[in-house]
């Protein structure tokens, strides 16, 4: 009963390769049956069937409650209902079949409300509140004692009025965000281009890619690999506008009435349950603890923001002067170009320039090769697996010689898939009882025999950071407990291990592993990456200004009465106060801002998990990460425990202290830190 979606209990072991480990083939991959979509009703409605078992079997216990007949009956309906959720979830938005998607769908709103129904239980709840936990680690009694808050939470004490609303509303909850997910993956935009000539500035390889068809026109459509270069190197402003207001616009006007639905649900849910806003409800279980604290981190990160980030805005200005005198704003379609010209101009760096060093196989290697120096681990491709795509690969995980869990990498485009980047769990590992697997699922270019898939330096960032997530939940899914294995823990803390992982895109030491040209083998200049790094150290402070706009938005539009939210205007407002972007007339952003589904209030999350992040890294030997304990001290006391202490806990147990924002101040300003750029 994991609130969230993506054997070191008491005392953590010293040496690593203690993990438990099962021989896969007692584990066939879950598509390994090649299921149709009554198959895939099948899996679900068995693993359902499982659940429903082992709750009858624990309210039927009279004897006094021990972990045996109790914690144990819990346990495996969480898992049970687990996977059905995660299965489903994940096929919702991957499958290539809208049929199947279709079906996906259904299951997800089936999965939650079995969810939910165990949520209300109170005969559940009552059984694990008078349970003896004596002799039990300290583990068990926090995932007791985590449950118990989840379920009043829920509402599990209130009076059966009360209850039968909240059970409805969550149905519908579910059905809301289903709905606003599946808009934005079905509602890929394309713009047409009659003149080739407006794709100046842009890579040869991606002009060879986009040949005019039939009718004279170049169709760019609003995929990540389209996207971002068009974005980032168009030297024409009209194509960058259309683009970005056609992938704005890609759930509009669909998503507004879901939008707004979403957030009178969420409302009734918090004021039913005696809060004032979902905003403050929803902080209840997580490290920030109310509303309140969200205002304020998204006030204290302005304030540490601002300063680094106007200086970065007048050097944005400048360079758009040059091309527009007397232009006194930045706009959302100008919000990759202008900084890149600043990097080519002031820092000597033309992001095109490290392509070449970053073809896609390579990077997926170089990242695999990365992650098995770091963590312990090495990793085995499953040859000729089934999976729900052609292109999907499967991939073992395993700890001196034995396996430890599984994942599978949907890492290109296609109609009707997930259009951003996540990583989705499949199966909570159990120790004794199952392996940990999770998909990756991303939107990188697709190399083909004659286009190497050459990566932006952003994709191979993403790519670290969805990695990041994939390990946490293999590394941390060794527990006695489905519900805190692997990413379980308070909901705003699962950004910190990914985005502490991105970070080693800056050393050499990880670079020179992976980073060749595809076409020499030569590897990646020390002064391109020395050039590089100094480059992405400029606009640090007005990406966290984004985010930070991002964040007041998520939390302005659920911190009070949805009939007084203005969605347009609280956009618009929270943008231009925090971001000083002006966005377009007519985008409606919030339309295809995904996360307000699943995410809600809680945006924050990023940059609250950035600064948790870089005081991580700080931790590390930045010239050569692998160097000494540091990564094995990392997996033990960050990634091992999964969701069996506080993340609160886990962060002062690695840190031995609190988090601050030290790091995170000095990486802002970095870019200032003496003589970086070639002009003032």
């Amino acid at each position: 009963m994991k609130p969230f979606r993506s054997c070191i209990l008491a005392l953590l072991p010293l040496v690593i390769g203690t993990a438990w480990a099962q021989d896969f083939s007692a584990q066939p991959s879950i598509w390994a049956g090649k299921p149709d979509g009554n198959a895939f009703d099948k899996i679900e409605n068995d693993h359902l069937a499982a659940a429903q078992r082992a709750i009858d079997a624990l309210v039927a216990v009279k004897a006094p409650r021990t972990i045996d007949n109790t914690l144990k009956l819990f346990d495996e309906a969480v898992m049970q209902l687990d996977s059905a959720a995660y299965l489903s979830g994940l096929m919702e938005q991957v499958h290539p079949e809208e049929a199947f998607r279709n079906k996906a769908t259904a299951m997800v709103a089936k999965t939650n409300a079995a969810q939910t129904a165990l949520s209300l239980n109170r005969e559940v709840y009552r059984a694990l509140a008078h349970l003896d936990l004596s002799g039990s680690d300290s583990a068990t009694h926090y995932y007791v004692q985590r449950q118990l808050l989840e379920f009043r939470l829920a509402g599990v004490d209130r009076d059966d009025a009360t209850q039968t609303k909240l059970k409805k509303l969550q149905d519908d909850l579910i059905k809301e965000q289903s709905a606003f997910e599946r808009n934005i993956s079905d509602g890929e935009n394309s713009i047409a281009v009659t003149d080739p000539a407006d794709l100046q500035g842009l890579p040869q390889d991606y002009i060879e890619r986009h040949k005019p068809g039939a009718n004279g026109k170049i169709q760019i459509s609003t995929t990540y690999p389209d996207f971002y270069p068009v974005m980032k190197f168009a030297k024409s402003d009209e194509l960058r506008r259309r683009l970005n207001l056609a992938s704005d616009t890609r759930a509009y006007p669909k998503n507004t009435a879901v939008l707004k639905a979403m957030m009178g649900t969420r409302y009734e849910i918090a004021t039913l349950l005696g809060y004032s806003s979902w905003a403050d409800y929803n902080a209840q279980d997580k490290m920030i603890r109310s509303g309140a604290n969200i205002a304020k981190f998204i006030s204290d990160l302005d304030a540490a923001a601002q300063p680094t980030m106007q200086r970065e805005l007048a050097m944005l200005l400048e360079a758009k002067q040059k091309v527009h005198p007397g232009a006194s704003e930045i706009w959302d379609y100008e919000n990759w170009y202008y900084p890149e010209q600043v990097r080519r101009s002031k820092f000597d760096f033309d992001s095109q320039a490290v392509r070449p060093y970053f073809p896609y196989q390579q990077v997926k290697q170089g990242i695999l090769d990365t992650a098995a120096k770091l963590f312990h681990v090495t990793f085995r491709q499953e040859q000729n697996a089934p999976a729900w795509e052609a292109a999907v690969e499967t991939w073992d995980v395993l700890d001196n010689g034995k396996p430890i869990g599984r994942f599978y990498l949907d890492m290109h485009p296609r109609t009707g898939k997930y259009s951003h980047a996540a990583q989705f769990p499949l199966l909570d590992g159990v120790h004794g009882k199952q392996l940990p697997e999770a998909a990756l699922v991303c939107n990188f270019p697709a190399p083909t025999a004659t286009d190497p898939g050459l990566m932006e330096i952003g994709d191979v960032t993403t790519f670290f950071h969805e990695f990041g997530h994939l390990m946490h939940h293999i590394l941390g899914g060794q527990q006695h407990w489905a519900g805190i294995a692997g990413i379980s823990m308070e909901n705003d803390f699962v950004e910190a291990p990914s985005q502490m992982l991105e970070e080693l895109i800056r050393s050499p030491a990880v670079l020179a592993g992976f980073a060749k040209h595809y076409k020499s083998g030569e590897p990646i200049p020390a002064d391109l990456v020395a050039r590089m790094n100094r480059a992405a150290a400029f606009g640090r402070a007005g990406f966290v200004a984004r985010q930070n706009a991002l964040s007041a938005i998520s939390y302005d539009i659920y911190k009070t009465k949805p009939a007084d939210v203005d969605l347009d205007k609280v956009s618009e407002d929270d943008y231009v106060r925090y971001g000083a972007i002006h966005r377009t007339p007519g985008t409606h952003m919030y339309d295809s801002f995904g996360h307000l589904a699943n995410y809600s209030s809680m945006y924050y999350t990023y940059m609250w998990d950035k600064e948790i992040a870089l005081d991580f890294y700080a931790q590390f030997d930045v010239r050569n990460p692998f160097a000494g304990e540091t990564s094995i001290r990392y997996r033990q006391h960050v990634l091992e425990p999964g969701g069996s202490m506080s993340a609160n806990d886990l962060v002062k147990g690695f840190l031995g202290r609190a988090q601050n924002m030290t790091a995170f101040k000095a990486w802002m300003s970095e870019q200032f830190a003496g003589s970086a750029t070639k002009g003032p």
